[in-house]
């Protein structure tokens, strides 16, 4: 763009940079919401080109990734869980659910003087979140990348305490059976938290063990309906012993014994299968919007073919998704439902 200049004196004036309230290789702050929009849902290539399509601006992809992880990165600082135990009665119940997803990120040898050689691949596990009372179509989100099982179970609980809960509000929380996710239901809510374990999940585990006991579809499929109408009703126990009259020999691989692999993960979990419970008083007993959360937020971005991200670079871009998902990135006209960034 050529920009008429004017001097007075020793000082340079440029009128339109004023105006525009840009500076020198700067970008006006309607033009790095715009970018950031567009780059933290479609990769920064993807997202240059868009920027020429929808505005008529070209700027290199290496300007965009510098504006939208500058963003993402003071999103991610400002971003400090809730962790005071509620002083106010809360609403009756809230339905919490967490799950975890693998990230691809890659770190330079620093032992290396060119950082382009050595770089080691690997991957990192998303921890995320979410909370709303039943009935609500907005859940609250939360998560971390670097953080531990800890740092997801902070998450949590914040997550919870947006979403009503309070010294009277049972949390409902739904998992696909990991134990750590169960742990930090037990340790950040005590008696107040139940959890349960995903019944599809446990369905998966029902599904090999009929196969295993019934080849013909239609008898395995009867077996099957048997067994979670079990479930549902509270008996998981005679699911457990019908299990165990046919166990596989010892010697045989574990890989190669469903039904020892079936019974084990009911077993270790009976406290965590009461879904008649559940179903009574009109909770999920499916653990599917975490699920489905984990792909629009985390997968979407994040794992996309041929990227790998500085793990640093990673967990800030969450943030980013996360804040978005919330409903705290401010408005396109200037108004903001959140914090400003």
């Amino acid at each position: 763009m050529e920009e008429p200049q004017y001097r007075r004196g020793s000082k340079r004036l440029r009128p339109f940079a004023a105006r525009a309230k840009v500076h020198h290789r700067g970008c006006s702050r309607p033009l790095q919401r715009a970018i950031t929009d567009l780059a933290a849902d479609v990769s920064f290539a993807q997202a240059m080109d868009k920027l020429v399509e929808h505005y008529g601006v070209v700027l290199n992809e290496s300007t965009l990734r510098r504006i939208t992880e500058g963003h993402a990165q003071k999103i991610f600082a400002l971003s400090e869980p809730c962790q005071a135990w509620p002083e106010h009665p809360g609403c009756e119940a809230v339905i919490a659910q967490m799950d975890g997803g693998m990230v691809p990120t890659v770190e330079p040898d620093p032992s290396r003087p060119d950082q382009r050689k050595g770089k080691r691949l690997q991957w990192k596990e998303a921890k995320i979140c979410l909370a709303h009372a039943p009935g609500s179509q907005t859940p609250s989100y939360g998560g971390t990348l670097q953080g531990d099982v800890g740092t997801a179970g902070q998450q949590l609980f914040h997550c919870a305490m947006l979403a009503g809960f309070g010294q009277d509000t049972r949390l409902h929380a739904v998992g696909d059976g990991a134990g750590w996710i169960a742990s930090q239901v037990d340790e950040r809510f005590g008696a107040q938290g139940n959890y349960l374990v995903d019944f599809y999940h446990v369905c998966d585990y029902l599904s090999a063990a009929a196969h295993a006991l019934h080849p013909h579809q239609e008898f395995a499929t009867a077996w099957m309906t048997t067994q979670k109408e079990r479930l549902k009703t509270q008996r998981a126990n005679d699911v457990i012993q019908t299990l165990q009259a046919h166990l596989e020999a010892a010697e045989v691989a574990d890989v190669d014994a469903p039904v020892r692999q079936c019974h084990r993960y009911l077993s270790n979990r009976i406290d965590q299968l009461d879904y008649q419970e559940a179903i009574a008083r009109d909770l999920p007993i499916g653990s599917g919007e975490i699920e489905s959360a984990h792909r629009y937020i985390v997968q979407q971005r994040l794992k996309r073919p041929g990227a790998w991200w500085r793990t640093a670079n990673a967990e800030h871009m969450l943030a980013l998704r996360l804040n978005r998902a919330n409903g705290k990135w401010p408005m396109a006209n200037g108004r903001t439902t959140g914090q400003e960034i």
